[in-house]
C-alpha cells in the first residue's frame, strides 16, 4: 500500500499522471471514495497522463456510464454506481475493451465481484478538507504489486 496526502487538486492530478505512466493495456484501476472525494479528478489526471490531449474534457460518466478516449493506449472511464447487476457490466462491453488493450478506470467497481476480481489496483480517495485529499493505493495481485513497486521508485 502507498499513502499520499494531496494538498491540492494539482497534487491529485500529478499522482494520477504518475500512475498513468506505468499502466499497461488490460489494467483495471478501481476508484473508490465518497461523492466529491476526487474520483473523476483522479481519472482526468490518469486519462491525460495516458496521452489523451489536455483539451479533451474528462467528465464523470455517472449518467453515460462509460466514456472512451484514445491516448498512448485506449482508455475507458466507467461509473458502476447506477448499474443493477453483473449483466449490465457485461452490456457495457468492458471485457472487449480490456481484451483490445484498453486501460479501465472504474468508479464503484467493488459493487460487482467479477470486476472487483479483475482490478489490479485500488485508489481509495478520502476528503480531508475542501481541497485536500488522502489517497491510498492498494495492490491486488502480481500486476498490482508491480505497479506499486514502480510508483515507489
Amino acid at each position: 500500500m502507498l499513502a499520499f496526502e494531496l494538498q491540492t487538486e494539482a497534487d491529485t492530478l500529478a499522482l494520477a499522471r504518475s500512475l498513468a505512466a506505468v499502466l499497461e493495456g488490460g489494467d483495471v484501476v478501481g476508484l473508490e471514495g465518497g461523492l466529491g472525494a476526487g474520483k473523476t479528478t483522479f481519472a482526468r489526471g490518469a486519462v491525460h497522463g495516458l496521452g489523451v490531449p489536455e483539451e479533451t474534457a474528462v467528465t464523470s460518466p455517472t449518467f453515460a456510464l462509460l466514456h472512451q478516449y484514445e491516448g498512448r493506449l485506449p482508455v475507458a472511464h466507467a461509473d458502476f454506481y447506477r448499474l443493477g447487476g453483473e449483466g449490465e457490466v457485461e452490456e457495457l462491453g468492458v471485457d472487449e475493451l480490456l481484451e483490445e488493450g484498453a486501460v479501465l478506470l472504474v468508479e464503484w467497481g467493488r459493487k460487482f465481484s467479477g470486476m472487483a476480481a479483475r482490478t489490479v489496483l485500488w485508489v481509495e480517495l478520502e476528503i480531508v478538507s475542501d481541497v485536500a485529499r488522502r489517497a491510498c493505493l492498494r495492490a491486488q495481485g502480481v500486476r498490482g504489486d508491480a505497479i506499486i513497486g514502480a510508483l515507489s521508485k
